[in-house]
């Protein structure tokens, strides 16, 4: 006769649903006592989620089996996949959302008429791009990559069974605290550390519980190697806590109030903030991403990668040298020389760890690069690579005191910038997710890899519009800015500059769309990748994908 497992809630399951309940009542609390409505919208809006989330534990708790999922199935792993295609999905979910915004200020610098409200003006509708392409967009993915790649070359299921959920669900209620608050006038006004103090608590206790489900799952690893990758996304993940603490220590005004001020004060502010700006560039832009390019790229070309010696040699540098790069945009500023000078000295020797890792990763196709004419996603991630390559060497160039005396200030920043968070980031990350739908939702390969060759080609086409455009519209600026007349005047007014770039914007623009032009065509290819049975594509005569096979 078999024995009948009596149910009991999880140690973790209790103390969730305590905790979450705990904060529902106290943010109600502070709801009813709020000084703005505003304020008051967020913080009702936490309540309602965690009440929701307690509510979703216990629903879990009567739902499941009275065992929790066994580590192994038959001595294979069990691997936990539903948070990775939850953050999947975020993560697209965020990228259309700030890259639709980053349109329609990008329009609203050319055609400023569309600034017509408070809430949807430039200043307050640019947070909300960056936030989203950057923290909504690429952490999700990087989220989401670092859970399916420690479990994969860990062979061990991940860490925990409510907290991958809490660290998914958690970071993007921080998201969307932090990125409905900039309309709405609540933002610390600080570069890419805008969110407010109450925004910031929630993304601390969110963002440990994620370095203990990480560590808890290698230390749970049958692999006895800690694969390179991994050691990308724990340095990322230590780094972007310390850059964290150290650039948010704020003193609320009170309880009831969204408002809170900074402990630092002057010149070490502004040192502390681009000492971060800088580093979340490094360990939040680069590093991570260097980590899903060590993974994707040489499991789609189904290569080793070239050297791994080298790969450790390019962590180990790349983690000493970039530290130390900040100071390099606070160049002729109050900063002390030389502070200035350091920064500058070592966004130059910086040039050559992150060129080791483009060519290790371009290299790692050597037998296979005839499948960049066949694998569109392979041909993505390689592109990806090289616009690495050329950002990485942009960057140091523009940290030499000449340069960035006509650089700095102007627009060839933004052609910089989005150079590297177009062409390197954004399609890095494509390539994980047009790798990662088939397996994670188990289909044999993408809906058509057709419909990839037309995102890639339009959304690279945008991304030469974009960063020329604005290469040509900075120069411009850093020269009429410069230039003096017989008098010994200004030869030119900030008005006149405006309107040289006038035409450059609305290329700018152009560029824009045609990225997210792409983007869209790749949302309806995943979509029918998921949706679709590939026996109904048969059926209807549709050829299914097949799978690659690698070079002789």
């Amino acid at each position: 006769m078999q024995q009948r497992v009596l149910k009991q809630l999880t140690q973790g399951e209790l103390i969730g649903f305590l905790l979450l309940a705990a904060f529902a009542l106290f943010a109600t609390f502070v709801s009813a006592k709020a000084w703005t409505p505003a304020y008051a919208f967020q913080t009702s809006l936490m309540a309602w989620t965690a009440a929701i989330a307690a509510f979703l534990v216990l629903k879990n708790f009567y739902d499941r089996p009275a065992q929790l999922p066994p580590l192994e199935i038959d001595g294979k792993p069990n691997y936990y996949l539903a948070p990775v295609r939850f953050l999947t999905v975020a993560s697209i979910v965020w990228g259309l959302i700030g890259m639709s915004i980053g349109l329609y200020i990008a329009l609203e610098l050319a055609f400023p008429h569309l600034n017509f409200s408070q809430y949807v003006n430039f200043g307050r509708l640019r947070p909300s791009h960056t936030n989203s392409v950057i923290f909504g967009f690429g952490g999700n993915i990087l989220i989401g990559t670092s859970f399916y790649v420690v479990q994969r070359t860990s062979r061990a299921r991940l860490a925990g069974y409510l907290s991958p959920w809490f660290v998914a669900v958690g970071y993007n209620l921080f998201l969307v605290l932090a990125i409905s608050g900039y309309p709405l006038g609540i933002t610390a006004s600080k570069e890419y550390a805008e969110p407010e103090w109450y925004q910031k608590l929630l993304l601390t206790v969110v963002w440990v519980t994620y370095l203990f489900v990480f560590v808890g799952t290698l230390m749970r690893r049958a692999e006895p190697h800690i694969y390179v990758a991994n050691w990308f996304y724990l340095s990322f993940i230590l780094t972007i806590a310390v850059l964290h603490l150290f650039n948010s220590p704020t003193v609320p005004i009170s309880l009831f109030s969204s408002k809170s001020y900074i402990v630092w004060s002057g010149v070490q502010d502004a040192m502390f903030q681009w000492w971060y700006g800088h580093n979340a560039v490094a360990f939040f832009l680069t590093v991570p991403f260097l980590a899903m390019m060590y993974y994707f790229v040489p499991k789609r070309a189904n290569r080793p990668i070239y050297s791994y010696r080298l790969s450790i040699v390019h962590f180990w540098a790349l983690i000493f040298i970039y530290i130390w790069a900040g100071p390099h945009h606070l160049i002729y500023t109050a900063l002390p020389d030389w502070v200035q000078t350091l920064g500058m000295v070592f966004s130059i020797v910086l040039w050559m760890p992150s060129w080791g890792g483009m060519i290790n990763g371009l290299m790692t196709l050597s037998g296979a690069w005839d499948k960049l004419r066949t694998d569109p996603v392979l041909r993505m991630m390689v592109v990806a690579l090289a616009f690495y390559g050329m950002a990485t060497f942009e960057g140091p160039v523009m940290a030499i005191k000449e340069v960035n005396a006509l650089t700095h200030y102007t627009d060839w920043v933004i052609g910089h910038v989005h150079s590297g968070s177009l062409g390197w980031v954004a399609y890095i990350s494509f390539g994980a997710i047009y790798c990662m739908v088939p397996w994670l939702w188990n289909k044999r390969e993408l809906y058509s890899l057709k419909l990839v060759n037309w995102h890639f080609w339009i959304s690279t086409m945008g991304i030469v519009l974009y960063i020329s455009s604005m290469w040509v519209a900075g120069i411009m600026e850093g020269l009429m800015w410069r230039s003096y007349n017989k008098l010994g005047f200004l030869q030119y007014s900030f008005v006149d500059t405006v309107q040289a770039v006038h035409p450059l914007y609305v290329l700018r623009a152009l560029g824009g769309a045609m990225f997210l032009t792409g983007v869209l065509i790749m949302v309806y290819n995943l979509w029918m990748t998921i949706t679709v049975d590939e026996l109904t594509q048969a059926q209807a005569g549709r050829p299914v994908a097949p799978a690659l096979v690698p070079a002789e």
